[in-house]
């Protein structure tokens, strides 16, 4: 029988399931600091088999003396040896949910993913390709400690620039280093302000090339949401199997809001013109009245014909499969992050640890209390300059994700100009992307050091996914192959 997924498949897999020993070390540290946050990879509670080396713990936002902000990094480095001049950092969106879940069920070097009962490793882990440092940010996510009292992802991007640099003083081998930001959902917020910030504040002791960024938030809600929602419903009849009547009501609101025609009136290759908010959204508003709500009755709806209905990937079905981390949902409490052997081991503070913070990560400037983040999305503000600045950009999208809608965000591209023009001048379904033994597993198009792609079979969630292809598309952001695709 053929190994569908043999050791050749990427750069740097090798079998699934196989439990195997670690790599020899492929960095190590001189600053007698960095033996505070050590962690031995034969130790990491349920994890039976050498994990190798690696650091994690508490650093400040500051080299002030009397720093409360700190935030929780856990940092592995590759196991090529052919790939030490690379660091990727990885954090997840929320605002305010944790980078474990990304390390532990997405691209970390131990999967524990949802259904598995116990760890093993993981064969697409981005340590492959690069020395990889997840973060809990900003401060008031997971393990990480002090008071948010930021309003925006200027503030959110000059705190982390600031935890990078403490960061650097006690891992100082890592200066000088490639680097490239990479996250997912509201991370299409957090990593282009970033990079906007590193690009624009010199002085970081690393090179930033480029950005990698799933399912991301990139303009409001009603693009991402609203505006696709019946055509993603229509696309997925079987998955959305409602009665006449109640199709009739949501075409009804589809017509009547300016939602039905939109991509084929304004989503052209390439545009007419900045793109205009749809009917059902008042002038001044980015949001749409109430009548003009599609995207709630949808999820209500579904919910009830499906009880595993999962909004992440909304191809789940009965039986929903249990998961160490409680998510998406938290129906058990055998969380792992919030046993004391497991903050011990990583060095983490003996604190009730949740997947997504319970308070605010942002605050309301003029009230003080808890608020939303005061920022613009980054496709009509600091995206444009990172792609320009950047050597690449990538942008990838499930096409079986419903919290943002893959053709949300094909409307966010077109809408933003940057490197000369604006949008993709040429159709995105021009070209496949595919993957050796795959053959074509969704679309992909280059313009202007902007690379987009949608996988099929993936929810929100790609690395966990559909760790095959977000690695091939993160090999790419490396430079480690010419095209995302592999065959």
């Amino acid at each position: 029988m053929r190994d569908f997924l043999g050791p050749d498949t990427f750069p740097g897999a090798s079998q699934p399931g196989v439990k195997r020993a670690a790599p020899p070390p492929t960095i190590s540290f001189s600053n007698p600091a960095a033996k505070q946050f050590f962690v031995d990879g034969t130790k990491i509670p349920d994890v039976n088999f050498d994990a190798g080396p690696s650091w994690s713990g508490l650093m400040p936002i500051s080299a002030d003396p009397n720093e409360t902000r700190k935030l929780f990094f856990w940092f592995w480095p590759t196991n090529d040896a052919s790939n030490t001049d690379d660091l990727v950092f990885w954090t997840n969106g929320g605002p305010g949910c944790s980078s474990l879940e990304g390390f532990l069920q997405e691209n970390g070097p131990i999967t524990w993913s949802w259904g598995q009962s116990e760890p093993t490793p993981n064969q697409f882990s981005w340590t492959n390709l690069a020395h990889v440092l997840w973060v809990e940010q900003p401060v008031g996510t997971g393990f990480s400690q002090g008071t948010p009292n930021i309003t925006n992802d200027d503030q959110l991007a000059e705190q982390l620039t600031g935890f990078f640099e403490q960061f650097l003083n006690v891992f100082e081998e890592l200066k000088g280093k490639n680097f490239y930001l990479s996250g997912e959902s509201y991370a299409g917020f957090y990593v282009p302000y970033i990079a906007n910030w590193i690009y624009e504040h010199p002085g970081l002791e690393l090179n930033l090339k480029g950005i990698w960024i799933a399912d991301p938030s990139l303009s409001w809600n009603v693009v991402q949401e609203e505006i696709p929602a019946l055509r993603f419903v229509q696309a997925n009849r079987n998955l959305f199997p409602f009665n006449s009547t109640f199709m009739a009501q949501l075409q009804n609101i589809s017509d009547t809001c300016g939602y039905t025609d939109y991509l084929e009136k304004f989503v052209t290759y390439p545009p007419a013109g900045q793109l205009p908010f749809p009917a059902g959204v008042p002038a001044g508003s980015h949001s749409p009245v109430p009548s003009c709500r599609i995207f709630n009755p949808i999820q209500r709806a579904i919910q009830f014909l499906n009880p595993a209905f999962d909004i992440y990937r909304v191809s789940d079905t009965w039986p929903v499969v249990w998961s160490v981390l409680g998510f998406p949902r938290s129906i058990q409490q055998f969380i792992y992050f919030n046993r004391c052997v497991v903050q011990d081991a990583i060095h983490a503070p003996h604190i009730n640890w949740d997947i997504c913070s319970d308070i605010d990560v942002y605050v309301n400037p003029t009230t003080g209390g808890p608020g939303g983040d005061l920022s613009l999305p980054s496709t009509l503000s600091v995206l444009p300059n990172v792609i320009e600045k950047s050597v690449r950009t990538v942008i990838v999208h499930g096409l079986a994700d419903m919290i943002l809608i893959a053709e949300g965000t094909r409307i966010a591209i077109q809408n933003m100009t940057w490197g000369g023009a604006q949008g993709f001048q040429s159709p995105i379904e021009d070209e496949s992307f595919r993957l050796k033994d795959f053959g074509v597993f969704g679309n992909t198009h280059t313009e202007r050091n902007l690379t987009y792609v949608e996988f099929y079979f993936s929810g929100h969630m790609t690395p966990q996914f559909v760790p095959w292809a977000a690695f091939s598309t993160m090999s790419y952001l490396l430079g480690r192959q010419d095209s995302v695709s592999t065959a």
